[in-house]
């Protein structure tokens, strides 16, 4: 039976994605398992494997090409097999809406055949085109059968977009004269910088959890003394053993997914306005990636050695660094950390990733002048800043669990075991 290869959905809320590469030739013999196909989504670019085996054919997607999730995009056919009968609709795993005709087209509507009624347009651009006041009736679609793209709302917006039509039997409405500018003009074309795929929905997602998710911070110092010590003691022994050098995250990725076992509502989420507590520590790092960052989920930490921790971060970082992510390397996450250390930074606040309860953020182990009992002495610090979404936790419950963060960095002997 003929397999079909659809745009998969790998993270909630998805509602397409960018074909980045084909990795087999239509006509060429795919194994179940093999990578088939490399797919962009505002994380990462993952890899996917082919669902079955058969011979790739019917390909319907080029690199580039933004796609509905479920869209059915080609086929794996066994020896004299035929392509499936299909059209948009047969080839689309979800239902896709059409745009409603203007009201002054409703009588020529009625006369015409009902597939040119209006465009067919996904549900997030018709959301985007609702925001940026964009008349979709004026646009042509750039995806599969016409249908208009969240791409095509920003191109149209980007140009100043057409605007809603005004009621019926209405033209468009005429902008106004422009007043003179108070302010300096915003930069020209030649000097705007260039915004990708996955910056454009980064943005449009870390906007919707600022303006949604009611964050609140709680902050610590901490004396990163013993922490510094331990990480020196297992650098050999973690060598050794897994071939990999430890790090300062890696402890604490270990020290945070043991407070997250303790705190199962901070490792919990925010769905159907109600609060799930998540069975599974996973703990997902922030990893600046070329002109992106994506966020690499570590599964299972809190049962995990910090050498084990330590050998999948490295994995997962090179994978990232290379492109080469698996759909489970960024699904899943219950919680994460981003650590701006290495860069230098002091200390910052982190907008929270939904529907995760908070997001950790990490500053630099740098010298201060503190009080060591009660007299003045100099010790590495460090600062750490807990987002906390508050429909889920409190400020109690925040600090609580950012205290014990701290009691466990500032003694890792305790239980940082290689």
């Amino acid at each position: 039976m003929a397999v079909s290869v659809v745009m998969p959905a790998l993270e909630m809320a998805q509602e397409t994605g960018k074909l980045v590469s084909w990795k087999k030739k239509e006509g060429e013999q795919v194994a179940k398992g093999e990578m088939l196909l490399e797919v962009e989504t505002d994380k990462a670019v993952v890899e996917i494997e082919a669902a079955g085996d058969g011979v790739l054919a019917g390909v319907t997607a080029k690199h580039g090409d933004v796609i509905p999730v479920g869209q059915t995009i080609a086929w794996l056919l066994k020896p004299g097999e035929a392509l499936p009968a299909s059209g948009p609709q047969a080839q689309s795993g979800r239902k896709m809406e059409t745009a409603a005709a203007p009201a002054a087209a409703v009588a020529t509507a009625a006369a015409a055949p009902a597939s040119i009624a209006g465009p067919r347009i996904s549900p997030k651009a018709r959301r985007l085109a609702n925001e940026h006041g964009v008349d979709i009736a004026t646009l042509r679609g750039s995806g599969p059968g016409g249908e208009i793209l969240a791409d095509d709302i920003f191109r149209a917006a980007g140009a100043g977009g057409a605007s809603k039509a005004g009621g019926a039997g209405t033209a468009p409405a005429t902008p106004l004269a422009a007043s003179p500018p108070l302010a300096p003009s915003p930069p020209s074309a030649q000097n705007a910088a260039t915004v990708s795929s996955i910056g454009r929905i980064m943005a449009e997602r870390t906007t919707q959890s600022w303006t949604t998710v009611p964050h609140f911070f709680v902050a610590r110092d901490v004396d990163a003394t013993a922490l510094t010590v331990t990480r020196e003691r297992l650098v050999p022994v973690i060598e050794r053993s897994h071939g990999v050098k430890v790090t300062h995250t890696d402890l604490l990725v270990a020290a945070v997914a043991r407070a997250l076992r303790q705190h199962p509502r901070v490792n919990g989420s925010w769905t159907n306005n109600t609060v799930a507590l998540n069975a599974d520590v996973n703990v997902a790092l922030a990893m600046a990636v070329e002109n992106a960052v994506v966020t690499a989920v570590i599964r299972g930490a809190d049962r995990l050695p910090v050498g084990a921790i330590a050998k999948h971060r490295k994995e997962l970082s090179e994978r990232a660094r290379a492109n080469k992510l698996q759909p489970a390397d960024i699904t899943g996450a219950t919680f994460t950390i981003s650590n701006l250390g290495m860069f230098g930074v002091d200390a910052f606040t982190a907008i929270i990733v939904p529907p995760q309860a908070g997001i950790l953020a990490v500053g630099a182990i740098a010298d201060r002048v503190v009080a060591v009992g009660g007299m003045i002495g100099v010790r590495p610090m460090m600062t750490l800043t807990l987002s906390s979404d508050h429909r889920i936790v409190d400020g109690a419950r925040a600090a609580q669990f950012l205290n014990d963060i701290v009691v466990a960095l500032e003694a890792p002997d305790s239980w940082a075991g290689a």
